[in-house]
């Protein structure tokens, strides 16, 4: 027994001194990156949500962006631009992307991406206060955006004019500011060129004043520091887009269309939309069949301003300004009746929709489509074969807006099958529409931010500001 003990005892004081054998700990795989996460703000021309999904000049590049590198988008708006500048400095986002101007503050403090369009900044107003030639001659202190580069721009001018005073708002964007100034609450603002021109096509009683700051480039921030591969990437890609084209396309997409701007039309389509539009809209919608039914109403209103009996000398007739063997192509017994006329009207849209080419982008085609309403989809065809016969992009409408106004001339027509066409109303007729369109879309967004809203005194309070907005620009 006691040998039994003794072995036993050994045995464990040998086991005792042997190494401890463990196991290596593997180190934790690096986290992969999924998602570019980009701060932005609320604005027509940056990001903003419609019932048609997400839009935006920011908002598509930022898209572009995030497919280059390989990543999901997670676009994220913030309140304020000093909101906007926080989350970059606390690495919540990747960059910035919000409809930013190159400023001094913003290089000393972050790195500036290449430019991707520019604008002017101008001092606004509202019809009927008197025109100031410059700052000097204001009657009432300006009110901007806290933290914009409108805040360094007033800066550097009181330099000039000591008396110079501002107040800067920090719970309002610039299109907020811009409805203020409409209903009359406040004097004077400043606005990029870009804003205001979208702005005033549902506030038509804004004005612009002197020009303060000119062709300002629109960039895109990322953090001062640990961002070099993503300013590569960004430079990259920057190049890539620039060359192909889709910076041209962007800009043509938001901005070229609302630069024609007149005050008279502007107000007759706010009033309509109230008066005239509710007796039709069940229709439009009924019948849009692939097309959003606001443009199909935008065009409406383009071809009879939403009247049932209107003729052209041509003798086009009805709401949809039908031709008399479109009609009865489309099955249509009497012009006159607007229930058959927007039936008519919209099949024959999307009949042309179906017969574009397929190598016109998604979101062209329908502008392809209007300009063949509106002269025939022949002319337009003659078009396109011009422009790919002069080096341009047949499929990309900014290029055949360059070439419909030839198709007036004879150098250029008699080349083509169809002739001499009315091309630059075509470019005309499409641009109207464009801007018909976005205002329905813009009036839509306000009245679902009112129904998401609960039903209590604030309610109350933000629909009143809503509609006073909408109605400013509207005679009282």
């Amino acid at each position: 027994m006691k040998k039994i003990l003794l072995i036993l005892t050994t045995t464990l004081l040998l086991a005792a001194c042997q190494p401890v054998v463990v196991e290596p700990v593997k180190p934790s795989a690096p986290l992969v990156k999924t998602h570019l996460n980009v701060g932005t703000l609320y604005g027509s021309q940056i990001f903003v949500t419609t019932g048609q999904g997400e839009a935006g000049f920011d908002y598509e590049m930022a898209s572009k962006f995030a497919q280059f590198l390989g990543l999901k988008l997670n676009m994220k708006a913030y309140g304020n631009i000093g909101e906007l500048y926080a989350a970059l400095n606390n690495g919540e986002v990747d960059l910035l992307a919000a409809g930013l101007t190159d400023t001094e503050h913003r290089r000393q403090h972050f790195r500036l991406g290449p430019p991707l369009y520019y604008v002017n900044q101008l001092l606004v107003y509202k019809q009927g206060t008197p025109i100031p030639k410059d700052v000097s001659e204001l009657d009432d202190v300006i009110t901007v955006i806290s933290d914009s580069s409108f805040v360094e721009t007033l800066s550097s001018l009181q330099k000039l004019y000591p008396d110079l005073v501002w107040n800067q708002e920090s719970e309002k964007d610039s299109e907020e500011l811009l409805g203020m100034i409409a209903r009359g609450d406040i004097r004077y603002t400043i606005a990029d060129s870009t804003t205001f021109e979208i702005s005033r096509r549902f506030m038509p009683e804004l004005r612009p004043g002197p020009v303060l700051k000119e062709k300002q480039p629109i960039v895109w921030l990322l953090p001062a520091k640990n961002s070099d591969q993503l300013m590569s990437d960004l430079l990259s890609f920057w190049h890539g887009e620039r060359v192909a084209g889709t910076l041209a396309h962007l800009n043509e997409k938001y901005f070229a269309h609302v630069k024609r701007f007149d005050y008279v039309d502007t107000r007759a389509f706010l009033r309509a939309i109230d008066s005239k539009l509710p007796k039709y809209k069940d229709e439009f919608i009924k019948y849009a069949g692939d097309i959003d039914w606001r443009k199909l109403a935008a065009t409406a209103y383009q071809e009879s301003h939403w009247n049932p009996n209107a003729r052209s000398p041509t003798g086009v007739r009805g709401l949809m300004m039908l031709t008399l063997p479109t009609a009865k192509q489309m099955g249509i017994s009497n012009r006159l009746d607007p229930i058959q006329s927007i039936k008519g009207g919209a099949k024959y849209l999307n009949d042309i929709l179906k017969r574009l080419p397929e190598s016109i982008p998604e979101n062209q085609r329908m502008w392809f489509a209007l300009a063949s309403y509106n002269i025939g989809y022949g002319h337009v065809e003659d078009a396109r074969r011009l422009a790919q016969g002069m080096g341009l992009n047949p499929s990309a409408w900014r290029d055949l807006k360059q070439v419909l106004p030839l198709l007036h001339k004879r150098k250029y027509y008699q080349k083509t099958r169809y002739g001499y066409a009315r091309g630059n109303e075509a470019v005309h007729y499409v641009d109207s529409i464009r801007r018909y369109y976005d205002t329905l879309v813009w009036i839509d967004n306000q009245n679902q931010q009112i129904d998401a809203l609960p039903d209590d005194t604030e309610t109350q309070t933000a629909d009143s500001a809503v509609t006073d907005e909408i109605t400013a620009a509207q005679p009282q």
